[in-house]
């Protein structure tokens, strides 16, 4: 009996002890906070803000907030969340934006657009022609004047679009900025010069290349959205070992690649013949490198033929080679001036004029002439691509293809 009973002790004893340690485990589990993940963040989305700081304001976490005009959230609404390292960033709703707002901001969607036009960029400093340019007639730049430019281009409040979207009518530009479009001809091997490989196998490219100068304001500028047209003839980028890594890394970190022929002709004094052989050659060997991943565009050579109605243009836009058809959606001259906007009646994305980018102390559509010019009507956005805002008095210029269109007076 006493053996039995030390043994029902001994249960007992045994029972209590795990009774305690299983409090123990509630308790610690009770007062251990939940760790906060990023879908718990996300579940604020479309909310407003004042919940989100409510539901973590005994977290030690803080919330970073930015506002935006937002055309499908209302004012205080959550647009976007991210959270890391304990902090949420936040982007809020100032709401839909008003007429009052686009006089504010002097929104003028069918404002002029430039398109500049460079070459080669050229590590030196040693020139000995006006401002940055290396060349007599400015085709080519120092890298320290194409940095330049990029920062002056930044302040002015210009962020740059793709080509290929601004000829198909999508300008995506936050509220107040303006778009600018950025294109090199020729494919210089100087335009991303490629020094070998890291020891992962990935491309070492020149720094002071035009993409590796791009590259270093993307870091700087974020905000800018860097990106550029590159136009390529049968050698590529000239470097042969490398041309069809280029291409494809070009066109995977936001660049877009061309058709500047395979010989770089005068279009004046070729057959229609030899027209659709410079063209369809260079379309198929992009194909080759690049299918479906390139832009249907062509930077014509010399900016020639001059005239839509040299007979040789339509076989520039549309005709074939050997069996091969090809179709060209735009067609870019050398020009002097901005463009018009994609909007306006009167755009032709067939016959698109550039600006050269040069200095001649401020004459003859040079940077600076370019940019005082268009003051006068640059293309201002109102930040949502689906819509355009015009004012009053360009009413008569738009194009009636595009429905969602805002008008409002630039005084009441």
């Amino acid at each position: 009996m006493k053996k039995r009973k030390r043994k029902v002790k001994y249960k007992n004893v045994g029972i209590l002890f795990g009774i305690i340690v299983l409090v123990v485990i509630v308790f610690n589990l009770m007062g251990k906070k939940h760790e906060i993940t990023n879908e718990d963040v996300l579940k604020f989305v479309g909310k407003n803000i004042s919940e989100l700081e409510q539901n973590f304001m005994d977290e030690d976490i803080s919330i970073n907030k930015e506002y935006e005009y937002n055309d499908k959230y209302l004012k205080d609404e959550v647009i976007n969340l991210e959270y890391q390292n304990k902090t949420i960033k936040a982007i809020i709703s100032k709401g839909k934006p008003d007429k009052e707002l686009y006089r504010e901001k002097k929104v003028n969607e069918l404002g002029n657009v430039p398109i500049m036009m460079y070459h080669g960029i050229v590590d030196t400093l040693d020139n000995k022609y006006t401002g940055g340019n290396v060349d007599k007639d400015g085709y080519n730049r120092t890298t320290k004047a194409f940095r330049e430019d990029l920062e002056f281009y930044y302040s002015k409040g210009y962020r740059m679009i793709r080509l290929n979207d601004y000829v198909n009518g999508v300008v995506d530009v936050e509220l107040g900025y303006s778009p600018l479009i950025l294109t090199f001809d020729d494919g210089d091997k100087n335009n991303i010069n490629i020094l070998g490989r890291n020891s992962d196998g990935t491309l070492i490219i020149d720094p002071n290349s035009a993409v590796g100068i791009l590259e270093e304001f993307k870091k700087k500028h974020p905000d800018m959205h860097v990106t550029a047209t590159f136009f390529v003839m049968d050698g590529l980028f000239n470097q042969s070992s490398y041309n069809e890594e280029i291409l494809n890394w070009l066109v995977d970190n936001g660049y877009d690649i061309g058709n500047h022929t395979t010989i770089h002709p005068d279009f004046t004094t070729i057959s229609v013949a030899k027209t659709q052989e410079v063209v369809g050659k260079m379309y198929q060997k992009l194909d080759k490198y690049l299918k479906d991943k390139y832009v249907k565009i062509v930077a014509l050579p010399f900016g020639s033929p001059y005239k839509k109605t040299h007979e040789n243009y339509p076989y520039i836009l549309k005709g074939s080679y050997e069996g091969y058809d090809y179709e060209t959606l735009a067609a870019l001259r050398v020009g002097w001036e901005p463009e018009l906007s994609p909007f306006n009646k009167n755009f032709d994305k067939t016959f698109l004029k550039r600006c050269r980018a040069y200095d001649n102390n401020g004459k003859e559509f040079d940077i600076e002439m370019v940019f005082k010019n268009l003051e006068k009507n640059r293309y201002i956005s109102d930040g949502n691509k689906d819509q355009i805002v015009i004012r009053e008095k360009d009413r008569d210029n738009i194009n009636i293809d595009f429905k969602n269109i805002v008008v409002y007076k630039e005084s009441e």
